[in-house]
């Protein structure tokens, strides 16, 4: 399921991006995962360190992350929601995530993604990863 909202273009727009990253996620291309983001980009990371600060952090935090995805990972995003004004468009949606080394350990991730329109391409600026913590009784 997908809600889009806005100019039907921005928003098929920003979903060939979000798709592109996901597939580039799924298939461990450290270069298709790092290509739609800004030099500046920000993440808060469910990982340590919480905040990363530019293309360089971001690239290394996902070097790190692929051993632990493993050769039989899974990264399936779900209820994908795309807002998309003239120049600046927000994403966010569920992920399924689970790594297989050293076993399977499920993460379920609530991703939102800010994009900006940059000399007419649209390129990821943020991104917050969370994890829904239980509360003890």
């Amino acid at each position: 399921m997908t809600n889009e909202i806005g100019d039907p273009q921005n928003v098929s727009a920003v979903r060939r991006v979000f798709e592109g990253w996901i597939k580039a996620v799924q298939t461990r291309n450290i270069d298709g995962v790092t290509d739609p983001h800004d030099d500046e980009i920000v993440m808060f990371d469910v990982a340590d360190p919480p905040q990363l600060n530019g293309i360089d952090e971001y690239r290394d935090i996902w070097e790190n992350f692929f051993p632990w995805f493993g050769a039989n990972g899974v990264f399936e995003p779900s209820d994908l929601s795309i807002t998309a004004g003239a120049d600046v468009a927000f994403s966010h949606c569920l992920v399924r995530c689970i790594g297989s080394t050293p076993s399977e350990v499920e993460k379920p991730i609530r991703l939102t993604i800010c994009y900006n329109k940059i000399e007419g391409e649209w390129v990821i600026v943020h991104e917050h990863h969370s994890v829904a913590w239980e509360l003890e009784d």
